[in-house]
């Protein structure tokens, strides 16, 4: 791996780590000000019901995930080389959410709901890949763990995002303390973060490009998160 690779890796990773530290702005504190007010409003077994669906959604996924994730990636890749596999599943992943959204958003209320669960599933499948081709067995309930911190770093507020990625910068440590995700707090960051989006896509005439453009963005983003995370954990 050339010096050059590992020069710009650490410059991508300073950058991204600042985006994330810097203060939130005017709008979006007002957004999670507002977001909050609303989720207070939800009577609290509505709160349990919907947090207990997420929960056995992301668990389903998980398990399914590890089934269908190719695990026999050749062992002793530089991370330049690891990375061009990430983003060459990337490339198919965000092809696949994308035309997903587009399908479900064309499809009207009831088949834009069916996007909420697929598109996790792709985002989790997505996961699995990146920690299989950076060696880690995701068979380890550890690593599930980590794989979900992950995945909240990159959907969640601003304030949570600091939280969690204080987490990640320090796994070897904090992963001993982390008995179990905080699932009331993963699912209302997950969905105060894509509400807006995905509401748009219930609107008719526009639900499929916006679908489309969406889930894209979602994976992508996702991706970046990933990349930077295992990052910092290896280089660590």
């Amino acid at each position: 791996m050339s010096d050059s690779y590992m020069f710009n890796v650490e410059e991508e990773l300073f950058q991204w780590r600042k985006k994330l530290i810097k203060k939130s702005n005017m709008l979006q504190r007002v957004s999670k000000k507002a977001q909050t007010k609303v989720n207070g409003l939800i009577p609290e077994k509505a709160h349990t019901v919907i947090t207990e669906s997420i929960k056995k959604m992301v668990q389903a996924t998980l398990a399914g995930s590890e089934y269908t994730t190719k695990a026999n990636y050749p062992q002793g890749m530089t991370l330049q080389v690891k990375e061009k596999l990430i983003e060459d599943k990337l490339t198919v992943y965000r092809r696949t959410a994308a035309a997903e959204g587009a399908g479900t958003g064309a499809g009207g209320f009831l088949l834009s709901l069916a996007d909420f669960p697929l598109l996790l599933s792709i985002k989790m499948k997505f996961l699995f890949e990146v920690a299989a081709i950076h060696g880690f067995d995701t068979k380890d309930y550890e690593e599930r763990l980590f794989l979900l911190q992950v995945f909240q770093l990159a959907f969640s507020s601003d304030e949570h995002k600091k939280r969690t990625l204080h987490l990640i910068e320090n796994w070897e440590e904090e992963r001993h303390r982390l008995v179990e995700l905080d699932w009331r707090v993963f699912q209302q960051e997950y969905r105060d973060y894509i509400d807006f989006v995905k509401m748009l896509q219930l609107l008719p005439g526009i639900g499929a490009v916006v679908g489309a453009y969406a889930n894209y963005n979602l994976l992508d983003h996702l991706g970046e998160t990933a990349k930077n995370c295992y990052r910092l954990r290896i280089l660590t």
